[in-house]
């Protein structure tokens, strides 16, 4: 179970693209989440290997790196009681096809790995990546 009041999420440069940006925001503030930051930012492919360095050894790696520098994405920390939890479920599932209805990917994912958002899978997790796009002095 979650415990932090924080969490980290990047609408992706599919959803970016096709203009979603204003109503993916709106789903995160209906579903109770306040953002504490925000920026709308291009990853270069080294600053998105960096990022999902975690997942170098899988096969998708590449096209993911690719994917995620292919265009601008919006990065933000949100917060709210079980903030990693809650915004997972807000999310939905990675398969938009499987994504519960009236999710963020059941509504604005086209694929798998076109799927709109990344959301943090754990506290420690939410806090790294929100520690890659933002310092201190970025966070109210």
């Amino acid at each position: 179970m979650s415990t932090g009041r924080t969490t980290f999420t990047m609408i992706k440069p599919d959803a970016v693209k096709r203009n979603n940006i204003g109503p993916i925001l709106a789903k995160m503030n209906e579903g109770g989440f306040r953002i504490v930051a925000m920026k709308y930012t291009r990853l270069t492919a080294e600053q998105a290997g960096k990022f999902y360095e975690i997942h170098k050894e899988r096969p998708f790696y590449g096209e993911l790196v690719a994917f995620m520098s292919s265009g601008p994405i919006v990065a933000a920390i949100l917060e709210k009681d079980n903030a990693v939890e809650d915004f997972r479920t807000l999310i939905g599932a990675t398969d938009p096809s499987k994504a519960a209805e009236g999710t963020i990917r059941r509504l604005f994912a086209t694929s798998i790995g076109e799927n709109a958002v990344h959301g943090s899978d754990s506290d420690e997790n939410a806090i790294i990546e929100g520690n890659f796009f933002f310092s201190q002095l970025e966070r109210f």
